[in-house]
């Protein structure tokens, strides 16, 4: 989890921003320009963020960074609205779907590189239901987020799964080097 937790006011400030940003994705309409004066400081500090979208409790839609690069309030809005139109897995969202849609908001630390030699020392070092990885192989790389443990507990299929989410084959972590990064979330949701 980054280091300074968010306010439940802050949390949701950022919530609501996605829901105005997801309802002005659906009806292509330009979002106004966030007033700075109700948001507060750290919400306008650089901040990383994925947004999920969930429609009766199925992903719908995930988009986000893992380094931050504009203030937390816009990346939380930019990547509402490019899961809401931009995930290459999913048709894009309509206007019937958008009092079923659930948005979830995962704040991200820094991520960290993890040194190990050897590929069994990951299955010890990295922690589930804590740790999102990082996989990184020259120019190829994949990411899950922490909560991703809960579908895939094992860390043998969370890592094997990662390598084919990365295009390549499910056992090229136990095969090769790869560079690997940790980070951690703060997640809510509405």
């Amino acid at each position: 989890m980054p280091e300074d937790e968010l306010t439940n006011e802050e949390k949701n400030s950022l919530l609501s921003l996605a829901r105005e940003a997801l309802e002005a994705g659906v009806r292509r309409t330009k979002l106004p320009p966030l007033d700075q004066q109700s948001i507060s400081t750290r919400l306008m500090e650089q901040g990383a963020s994925f947004v999920t979208l969930y429609n009766n409790s199925k992903l719908r839609g995930c988009i986000g960074t893992l380094e931050a690069y504009q203030p937390l309030a816009e990346d939380v809005s930019e990547h509402t609205i490019a899961a809401t139109l931009q995930d290459i897995r999913f048709p894009n969202v309509q206007s019937d779907e958008l009092t079923e849609i659930e948005i979830e908001v995962s704040r991200l630390s820094l991520p960290v590189p993890l040194e190990y030699n050897s590929p069994d020392d990951l299955l010890t070092i990295v922690q589930p239901g804590k740790d999102g990885v990082l996989f990184r192989d020259g120019e190829q790389h994949a990411t899950f987020l922490p909560n991703v443990w809960e579908k895939l507990p094992d860390h043998t299929d969370f890592f094997s799964n990662l390598c084919y989410k990365m295009n390549a084959k499910a056992d090229l972590w136990r095969k090769k080097h790869l560079d690997v990064s940790t980070f951690q979330v703060e997640r809510f949701n509405e």
